[in-house]
This record gives C-alpha cells, sequence and structure tokens, in this order.
C-alpha cells in the first residue's frame, strides 16, 4: 500500500505502529541497566526540569498512578540517581531531585534516546522533525486532556507487545 495513497482511518496506526517499533529496535537494552527502563529515564527528565512541585505533580504530569511512582522514585533513590528534598514553599510537599549520579545518567540516556529519534525519524528532515514531534505533542496533550486515565507508559508498553 503506498503511504501516500492510503486509508486516513488506517495510516495513523500504521504510521506510529511502524515509528514505534523502529524506536524500539534502536533504544534495543540500553536504558535496561535504569530502574524501570524508559519509564526511569522518563522521570529523570521530567524531574530534571525542576517543574514538580511535588512527587504527585510528577505523577499526575507523566500520567504514572501516584503509587507506582511512589515505587519507582524509591528504586531511582536507592540507585542514586535522585533524592527527596522536602519543598521550601510548602514543607507537606517533597520535592524530587536529580543527584549529580543522576545527572550524568541523565546525559547518557538522552543521548542514547536521541539516537533512537534519529534512527525514527531517519526519513525526515530537521525541520520536517521538529514539526512532526511538535504536532505529535500537541495530539498527545489534546488526547490527555480528554480524560485518559490510562498510564501512558504502559499504554506504549501494551502497543508495543502487540507489535511483536
Amino acid at each position: 500500500m503506498d503511504p501516500q495513497t492510503s486509508d486516513r482511518r488506517t495510516d495513523l496506526g500504521w504510521s506510529l505502529g511502524v515509528l514505534l517499533r523502529g524506536y524500539q529496535v534502536a533504544l534495543g537494552s540500553a536504558l535496561d541497566s535504569l530502574p524501570h527502563g524508559f519509564r526511569g529515564f522518563q522521570v529523570l527528565h521530567a524531574v530534571s526540569t525542576g517543574q514538580h512541585p511535588s512527587q504527585l505533580a510528577l505523577a499526575a504530569d507523566l500520567g504514572i498512578d501516584r503509587t507506582v511512582m511512589t515505587y519507582l522514585i524509591d528504586d531511582l533513590v536507592a540507585d542514586g540517581l535522585v533524592e527527596r528534598r522536602p519543598n521550601p514553599q510548602d514543607r507537606r510537599q517533597r520535592l524530587v531531585v536529580l543527584t549529580d549520579r543522576g545527572t550524568r545518567r541523565l546525559a547518557e540516556c538522552e543521548a542514547v534516546v536521541g539516537d533512537a529519534e534519529d534512527h525514527a525519524l531517519a526519513g525526515l528532515d530537521g525541520d520536517e522533525r521538529a514539526q512532526l514531534c511538535g504536532l505529535l505533542r500537541r495530539a498527545a496533550q489534546g488526547a490527555r486532556e480528554l480524560g485518559t486515565d490510562r498510564d501512558a507508559c504502559q499504554v506504549v508498553e501494551e502497543a508495543v507487545a502487540g507489535l511483536s
């Protein structure tokens, strides 16, 4: 089937599936040594922005169940990648912050993820990549606002498993 003339009702699923498979192949086992793999990477990246006043806010932003987030953060703390600190604005809250080791590990993981993105999007030039990523981000945010309350990482894991 020619992707240029395919039925748009099936084209999105097919396209996302192929991209996801290419991304998964390129990542391979590169993030397996990180607690919780790709999910752990997403948490480290989100923590690095400093935009989450609490562990609960971090969980909500990433679409991860708050009890799952507790275990995930516990494992990242045990690995020396993050630590919990009192929030100076609200001592009832705990900030999750990167350690020096976590900052170094995040930089290593970002390089691997960047290579995987380059592999998956090899058919696009730089401007097209930026445009696609921006549109996908907007679409994902819109889908989240529609009330999808499932863990986003679990949805992707199920989708990848279904492609095998």
